[in-house]
């Protein structure tokens, strides 16, 4: 039986615009339309949200995580609508942790301020490099300076803030990678997610494969320079790529990762409810003129609706919880997926002979090892 007070509840609002697609890019984002009805999108998010409200019973909301596409491209006033329509559809826990995504070049001190107004209480900054070569490499649509005054601007509105950055780039070296996280470190922020590139079929990288992308070998030593480099720095790793002062780890990522709860609305955005019948996902229409068409049709814009039946539950539990350095309690396990322990017993076992998962009972955590060889651990739960 599904224990839902200890499942959290998040929101994950989706805006899928960009000022134009970065080569490596697999997100739902599209290339900003020259006139767009940013109210009209606001909208539909919070009639499309109605949708989730009789589910969500009486639970209250966690955190709210506004991504995309490029969400520092709705005005102050939009931001200001969209928090003020879910804080009346739905109760806010106290503390509930609201981030938007952010990009330099889209960001100035004044319009982080109306951010911080409309009640956002976090901003993750899409940084990616502080090398200029290596951005337009990317794609990206700023330089280095345009990276550092977000920063700057950042830093003068609001005290809890992340930087996105990328590694294994193409022509990175070592020297370089160090450069980018001392420069990352000195920025102030408190939370870091590092990444490692990742060629994802159907993106423009994946029809032309940049020539010179570090080896696996060199790739390897990167992902163990930044642990350590930033561990130096007092950041925590608690996530395979998050990074965090104390106290400053992202609850809304903790919650995908513990195989919580969430709510989605917006073009492509994903949902996943836990009911006493079960554990169902909702998916968005992609496309944002149809997903605007249906919602204001027929009141929501889901394209699709599955149940996710016992068998798959250990999977995807394990896709998610196994990111953390921690790991989770195993109760979490019964508790979030409705199955007993005995289920995966045993993977357990046979993970634990191979070194790749923690011996300890009471935990569900991968190893050093384990954390080395992330995806073949997974897959073990398929």
């Amino acid at each position: 039986m599904f224990d839902l007070a200890q499942i959290p509840l998040s929101i994950y609002l989706h805006w899928p615009w960009c000022i134009r697609k970065c080569p490596y890019c697999d997100f739902n984002s599209r290339k900003l339309p020259d006139s767009l009805e940013e109210m009209r999108y606001v909208a539909a998010l919070l009639k499309d949200l109605n949708n989730w409200r009789l589910r969500a019973g009486n639970r209250k909301i966690t955190s709210i995580f506004v991504g995309g596409g490029t969400p520092s491209l709705m005005s102050g006033r939009a931001v200001e609508a969209l928090i003020d329509g879910v804080s009346k559809r739905f109760e806010l826990e106290e503390n509930c942790e609201i981030t938007l995504e952010a990009n330099p070049g889209t960001v100035d001190e004044k319009k982080l301020t109306a951010f911080r107004a409309a009640g956002i209480n976090r901003i993750s900054l899409g940084i990616q490099s502080f090398c200029d070569e290596r951005l337009k490499r990317l794609g990206r649509i700023h330089s280095v300076e345009d990276a550092r005054n977000a920063i700057r601007a950042t830093q003068k509105v609001f005290d809890n803030f992340n930087l996105d950055l990328m590694f294994a780039l193409p022509g990175e070296t070592i020297d370089g990678l160090l450069s980018e996280l001392d420069e990352a470190v000195s920025s102030g922020a408190t939370h870091l997610s590092c990444y490692q590139l990742t060629i994802e079929p159907g993106t423009a990288f994946a029809k032309h494969v940049p020539a010179d992308l570090p080896d696996d070998d060199l790739t390897a030593d990167m992902g163990d320079v930044v642990v350590e480099r930033l561990a130096a720095a007092g950041y925590e790793r608690y996530e395979v790529s998050g990074y965090a002062r104390a106290g400053r780890r992202c609850r809304h990522n903790l919650n995908y990762w513990t195989f919580g709860d969430y709510l989605a609305a917006g073009a492509g955005a994903h949902g996943k409810m836990t009911t006493r019948d079960g554990i169902f996902r909702e998916m968005r229409i992609q496309s944002p003129s149809r997903y605007l068409a249906q919602v204001e049709t027929i009141g929501n814009g889901i394209e699709e609706q599955y149940a996710i039946e016992p068998e798959a539950r250990p999977f995807e539990f394990m896709l998610n919880a196994l990111r953390l350095v921690e790991g989770v309690p195993a109760r979490v396990f019964e508790e979030r997926t409705g199955l007993l322990l005995d289920t995966i017993r045993p993977q357990r076992a046979a993970l634990e002979a191979k070194g790749l998962l923690d011996t300890n009972p009471e935990i569900i955590r991968a190893t050093p090892l384990g954390i080395r060889f992330l995806s073949d651990l997974q897959e073990s739960f398929l």
